[in-house]
């Protein structure tokens, strides 16, 4: 295996980290079974063929999606002693299997499962992994490798929604499901058994294909950029904790923007066809910011960034509040997906900038499991404000609290020395 491997390499004129953004930028994209915008197509199907309330279905998911995003620190834990290969492998074929399952479901009790299995190892897992990779090949130049990996992302979602549909369409949901499974299993699953390394090392390569440098001792010299920390040691800095608030108030916000985005919408006068042009302008803005947020994050310090992305979080919200008119919609939505596409990197960026490599895992596992708590609780204040006001104004008000409180976090969270635990 490791002469195919060499040979694959050799193929190859340039550094093989960038094929490992490749095999990243893949797993992105299938994660497309098990994210929201590739199972919202198969809801209906499910309530017209069972005669299951809306509320129902909803109220699964939402509960395996909490489930799911709970024990996403165990897969960080797996990848941290198994490596990214290994168990990309086990998800991509358990990712299938969950695939299957679900073309099988009849009862609520199976929907649950089918959920479960789909959100843990597609949404979840096949997200989680690419992040912790990726950063393994790249120091200087690992926002621009995160920006590229992430074109997978924005291809999953523009191309899965209409794929599913027509699968749907032209044959059932129960095929759909199938052929998704079968994808993952012939396309994901093979290229990652021949192709992926977990870390430059293996192939002794170094980060951004670095010369290595000596000590006058005959050991290797550390850059100063690549120390990591043990998700314990970690846990003993303020930084840890702070970072851990900033990246999950992205979350909340957006998910409870984007869940009750129509309701907002139509309570200010305008209908349901400008919020949904107002989330394809957040996304058609979003990609060329991402792209360039990563060269953006290779010359300012992550924090600084972090701290404007808040300052640009606190401005749309601003926006959203005074929001009655279509132009002001689409200034909203355009704010939006700037700061949105500059979110995407600095979050995925801040952890191995700051904790290293070696224990990335575990790290970014918790980081995702608590996002992910963050965007399950989002929509809830939102539902709850309406009921109580008949109307956002109040939530909206109260949201603006929350960028507020990630600017000042983000601002006194540089990262941290590890020389005797100074800085912590």
């Amino acid at each position: 295996m490791q002469n195919l491997q060499a040979q694959i390499q050799s193929r190859f004129p340039f550094f093989y980290g960038w094929i490992i953004v490749f095999l990243g930028a893949l797993g992105l994209f299938f994660s497309g079974p098990g994210q929201t915008y590739g199972i919202s197509v198969f809801i209906d199907s499910y309530i017209n063929e069972f005669g299951w309330s809306r509320s129902l279905v909803s109220g699964i998911y939402s509960a395996a999606t909490l489930l799911s995003g709970s024990l996403l620190f165990l897969m960080g834990r797996g990848v941290d002693r198994f490596g990214q290969r290994t168990m990309s492998i086990i998800v991509g074929i358990s990712l299938a299997i969950a695939c299957f399952w679900n073309s099988f479901v009849f009862t609520p009790a199976m929907l649950f499962v089918g959920f479960f299995l789909i959100r843990f190892f597609g949404q979840g897992s096949m997200t989680l992994l690419p992040n912790t990779l990726v950063p393994q090949w790249f120091i200087d130049k690992r926002g621009r490798a995160l920006s590229l990996m992430a074109i997978g992302g924005f291809l999953s979602s523009a191309l899965f929604p209409p794929l599913n549909a027509w699968l749907i369409t032209t044959f059932s949901w129960e095929i759909a499901f199938r052929i998704l499974g079968v994808l993952v299993l012939t396309l994901f699953v093979p290229l990652v058994f021949l192709m992926m390394k977990n870390r430059p090392e293996e192939l002794g390569l170094r980060p951004d294909n670095r010369v290595k440098k000596m000590r006058s001792d005959g050991t290797e010299e550390v850059s100063e950029y690549d120390v990591s920390w043990t998700l314990k040691e970690a846990k003993r800095t303020r930084q840890f904790w702070l970072i851990l608030i900033c990246v999950s108030i992205p979350a909340l916000v957006n998910t409870g923007l984007t869940f009750h985005l129509v309701s907002i919408f139509e309570g200010n006068g305008m209908g349901r066809g400008t919020a949904a042009f107002v989330l394809s302008l957040m996304a058609v803005v979003g990609f060329p910011i991402t792209m360039v947020s990563g060269f953006i994050l290779e010359r300012i310090k992550v924090h600084i960034v972090l701290a404007a992305s808040f300052i640009g979080q606190l401005v749309f919200v601003i926006i959203l509040l005074f929001t009655e008119s279509y132009g002001m919609a689409i200034l909203f939505g355009v704010v939006w997906g700037i700061v949105n596409g500059l979110e995407r990197i600095t979050l995925s960026i801040i952890w191995p900038d700051y904790f290293g490599r070696k224990h990335l895992g575990s790290i970014k596992g918790l980081a995702m499991t608590t996002m992910v708590i963050g965007s399950a609780f989002g929509p809830l204040p939102f539902g709850f404000a309406y009921d109580l006001f008949n109307g956002y104004s109040e939530i909206l008000l109260l949201t603006m609290i929350f960028p507020i409180i990630g600017f000042i976090f983000a601002l006194i969270s540089p990262a941290p020395k590890k020389e005797g635990m100074a800085n912590e």
